[in-house]
């Protein structure tokens, strides 16, 4: 008997609203997401600029809460959640993807989890769940904390369907990464596979329920989950099962779930989720599950930046470098991590990679998002690509230097040492 469920439909921008809306349902999400909870839309932004498929789509974060509204949940016991990241800046990778447009619009509460939210100690959390932990009593030996207000809320996650040079897929299960661990989250790279499984067992124990709906208007295919080839392919997806969606997601992209994508097969095997695609019930659109994108991976034509990640956690770079991620010294990985993406990549490789989609349907409502027609079905009309939308080098290198100073203000060794010199020098 098949216990877990995943929806897949087909979506158009001019039924994109009703196709979530009918989407959640057919996932069962109402049987999930108690209406009495708070709950969490973890927003993904895997990058503070635009680009397709690498973070949450204002559609997808629209059509999920119009769904809940006109399913009688409060809109005010639903808030935006964002984390932050020393290479991302969250504040403006809302304004970019256009999902602070979103939120404003419903007028829902938009959390950032690093300004002014408590956060717990793990063991005072989830008790002895601590000692069935995979890896994350060996990286973090003092024990983590994570955001108390995630005790007792419902969670929806919303990741996008791409590949990611880490883990080969990405999707809901990755998604907890930045809202879970506080400072220090590059430590568990070394062993990340075991470290989502680790915090897949803390969500269980924390949420009242637990959710992902993840787009795939656009997906992203090569070494995410930023410097990809997006492709158009008009699909979504929806789940209670973590790790049922992400694998049936990786089967469209044409990887064997629990061969490829060693967080799934764990997951799998702890009874976390299912894993094997022909266990699942598919709801919805049986035909678009079915398909087969073959997409080429993280792995055969990384960036420099990737490569030389996996020299540091992984490779003949490990011993001479990874110590450095664990000292003060760590913000030179920061620093590099924004040079080469925002101010060398971005500005030269990006325009050429979207320009396909940025012509598309959903190319051109991203860039009309607020200025067109719309309905309780969804966009009818598009609008025209913008010449001009991709920005110009100039005010991208403006943008990234901004960037660059957050991130060597705000990295947690810096304001280490800030507070603790002396301890910090030694």
């Amino acid at each position: 008997m098949k216990t877990s469920k995943v929806a897949v439909l087909r979506t158009t921008p001019a039924t994109v609203r009703a196709d979530y809306h009918e989407l959640l349902n057919l996932a069962g999400y109402q049987e999930y997401l108690p209406k009495d909870a708070e709950t969490a839309l973890k927003i993904n932004i895997s990058w503070h600029f635009f680009f397709p498929a690498s973070s949450t789509t204002p559609w997808q974060l629209d059509g999920v809460i119009r769904a809940m509204q006109t399913d009688g949940y409060d809109l005010s016991r639903i808030h935006g959640c964002h984390n932050r990241t020393v290479v991302i800046d969250a504040h403006l990778g809302e304004r970019e993807n256009k999902q602070i447009d979103v939120i404003e619009k419903y007028g829902l509460e938009n959390v950032h989890l690093y300004e002014g939210e408590e956060w717990i100690h793990i063991r005072d959390a989830v008790g002895d769940l601590t000692d069935k932990f995979l890896c994350l009593n060996d990286v973090y030996p003092k024990g983590f904390s994570i955001p108390k207000r995630f005790l007792g809320e419902n969670i929806i996650h919303l990741p996008t369907v791409k590949t990611h040079v880490f883990t080969t897929t990405t999707g809901a299960m990755k998604n907890a990464f930045g809202g879970l661990l506080n400072e220090h989250r590059h430590w568990t790279h070394p062993v990340i596979h075991e470290t989502l499984v680790d915090l897949l067992m803390i969500q269980k124990k924390i949420h009242r329920g637990v959710f992902a709906v993840m787009d795939g208007t656009f997906a992203g295919d090569g070494p995410g989950p930023r410097c990809m080839t997006p492709y158009v392919k008009n699909v979504i997806l929806a789940s209670a099962d973590q790790v049922a969606i992400d694998a049936v997601a990786a089967k469209m992209m044409g990887f064997d779930p629990l061969k490829d994508c060693k967080y799934i097969r764990l997951a799998h095997d702890l009874g976390l989720g299912c894993g094997n695609v022909e266990e699942i019930e598919i709801v919805g659109d049986k035909s678009a599950a079915q398909e087969n994108w073959h997409f080429v991976g993280p792995f055969k034509e990384m960036t420099f930046a990737s490569r030389m990640q996996h020299k540091i956690y992984w490779g003949r770079l490990k011993k001479p470098i990874e110590w450095s991620l664990k000292t003060w010294l760590a913000p030179w990985a920061y620093i590099a991590s924004v040079l080469y993406h925002d101010m060398y990549w971005y500005p030269r490789k990006s325009k050429k990679m979207m320009e396909a989609c940025l012509q598309s349907d959903w190319g051109k409502l991203f860039q009309n998002w607020g200025q067109v027609p719309e309905t309780d079905e969804g966009f009818p009309e598009v609008g025209v690509a913008s010449p001009e939308y991709v920005q110009k080098t100039a005010d991208l290198l403006k943008r990234s230097t901004r960037v660059l100073l957050t991130c060597i203000r705000e990295a947690p060794e810096i304001s280490a040492f800030k507070k603790h010199p002396a301890g910090a020098k030694r």
